[in-house]
């Protein structure tokens, strides 16, 4: 697949200068990623994957636990995002590979009402899409493309834009797509987590 890494970058960055010990993180899309396995190694004890498709988190389990990690440290959840209600909330929420992928304006609005309703006030959305000069197709399918101001606005009910920056990802065959990163404060009462020091 295109969106493939060796190594989940800038996710885990980003994710560490919203929440440097976050105490819960859903990876939203993650299937196979190795963020999951990343995390639970760092020390996050409540991380859940959410992804379509049981096969992916089945393979995601297997390779965890062949690279000595325990498979109960990961939460797995079978489900469409476009239909799925949080059974809670979470401090991170994280996606790099299913926002781009909602064209229809009702998915998206089905997305960000689960993002709304699952990250805690004072916790982050931490989100990678294709970039206004990403591509309009990937793996066959169609995508939407958005800048950081595109996602502070569909977002902006529950939303503040705290940081952004452009990434190239180099696909597993050499080619290089544009991604919009952000990060997203969720607002509301709530403890907000300061960034580590530079």
């Amino acid at each position: 697949m295109s969106w493939y890494q060796p190594a989940p970058e800038p996710s885990l960055r980003l994710l560490r200068a919203a929440a440097p010990n976050p105490a819960s993180v859903i990876d939203v899309g993650g299937g196979r990623s190795r963020l999951a396995g990343a995390l639970a190694a760092a020390g996050c004890r409540d991380v859940t994957v959410l992804d379509v498709s049981a096969t992916a988190l089945a393979d995601l389990a297997a390779s965890f636990a062949a690279s000595g990690g325990d498979p109960a440290a990961i939460e797995l959840q079978v489900a469409d995002i476009r239909t799925w209600t949080p059974d809670r909330r979470r401090l991170l929420w994280h996606d790099r590979a299913v926002f781009h992928f909602l064209v229809d304006g009702t998915d998206r609005d089905a997305y960000v009402r689960a993002a709304t309703e699952g990250v805690e006030p004072g916790g982050a959305l931490v989100m990678g899409t294709f970039a206004p000069d990403g591509p309009r197709q990937c793996s066959g399918l169609p995508t939407a493309r958005y800048s950081a101001d595109d996602l502070a606005r569909l977002f902006a009910d529950g939303f503040d834009l705290e940081a952004t920056e452009a990434h190239l990802h180099t696909t597993p065959w050499d080619a290089g797509q544009s991604f919009t990163w952000v990060v997203l404060r969720r607002r509301g009462p709530g403890p907000r987590q300061p960034a580590p020091r530079t």
